[in-house]
């Protein structure tokens, strides 16, 4: 027989997010993102939305006792290596993905999604303080963007300095690793990594055009696929912004707004740091 080098059980993720029906965001895309990078993706659906690439017509939160029978339903038979959140919609949702998260004990990356990119609020206020309170605690990474870091923070980000800042005042709400994304800035897109004290810089040039749907999504689902893969921390965070920088690059004129990033874009597994690490 022939060894063709395929791993002998494949690693699996799971993402539990709103529903893009047009494909750019949500659990389309990170399941688009986790098979780009050889992963098994699952979905577990927390929020129906009605939307396309010019913004979101409606919102839809499922019951949490359906989406907690989700959850258990397949950790039951497929337990996953990594999950990952997004768009969770209430309070009562966040609170039964949290305690599913404490019972299966499995490596989590939350992207704390507020809003969408058009401003419609995918999340209700007491969700996203039940979001801080239950799930930032179980977690390993937290990837929020400039103005979700600035909602959970307390103040507003507007340069490097604060990026830094807000991710320390995140860290001391309890997860373990801090991702700040800097993809609204100017220059470089920069984004800070944050754990026990230490600072890490990504840095990639900057991407103009407006294929920017679903950059979230897709980061955040790729740092979840090589956390399943077994890659650490920095090395997941540094694979994921340099296939989510090639996804904009080469994004699809799909759709008469944001353009959808490709998530066709080459994924590399290895995630090995630049020569010297990252810029601190």
């Amino acid at each position: 027989m022939v060894d063709c080098g395929l791993p002998p059980e494949r690693p699996v993720a799971l993402t539990v997010a709103g529903s893009d029906p047009s494909g750019g965001a949500g659990l389309q895309a990170d399941l688009k993102t986790f098979h780009q990078f050889g992963v098994y993706g699952m979905a577990v659906p927390a929020v129906l939305t009605s939307q396309n690439t010019l913004g979101v017509e409606a919102v839809l939160p499922l019951e949490p006792a359906f989406v907690r029978s989700q959850l258990d339903c397949i950790q039951r038979d497929i337990p996953p290596k990594a999950a990952k959140t997004g768009a969770l919609g209430s309070a009562g949702i966040v609170r039964e993905v949290a305690s599913w998260a404490r019972a299966a004990d499995v490596p989590l990356v939350v992207d704390p999604v507020i809003s969408s990119t058009s401003g419609q609020p995918l999340s209700s206020e007491d969700g996203l303080e039940a979001l801080v309170r239950s799930l930032f605690p179980l977690s390993l990474m937290v990837t929020p963007n400039l103005h979700e870091a600035g909602m959970i923070a307390g103040m507003r980000v507007q340069s490097l300095v604060d990026m830094r800042r807000a991710a320390g005042r995140i860290a001391d709400l309890g997860p373990q690793w801090v991702l700040v994304t800097g993809g609204h800035l100017k220059g470089d897109a920069v984004d800070v990594l944050w754990s026990d004290g230490q600072v890490r810089l990504f840095r990639e040039a900057r991407v103009a055009g407006p294929g920017h749907h679903g950059t979230g999504c897709a980061y955040s689902a790729a740092i979840a696929a090589l956390i399943a893969l077994g890659r650490t921390p920095p090395e997941a965070v540094c694979a994921a912004k340099r296939y989510v920088t090639e996804a904009i690059q080469r994004a699809p004129e799909l759709g008469r707004g944001n353009h959808p990033v490709d998530h066709h874009a080459p994924a590399k597994w290895s995630g090995r740091l630049r020569s010297g690490g990252p810029n601190r």
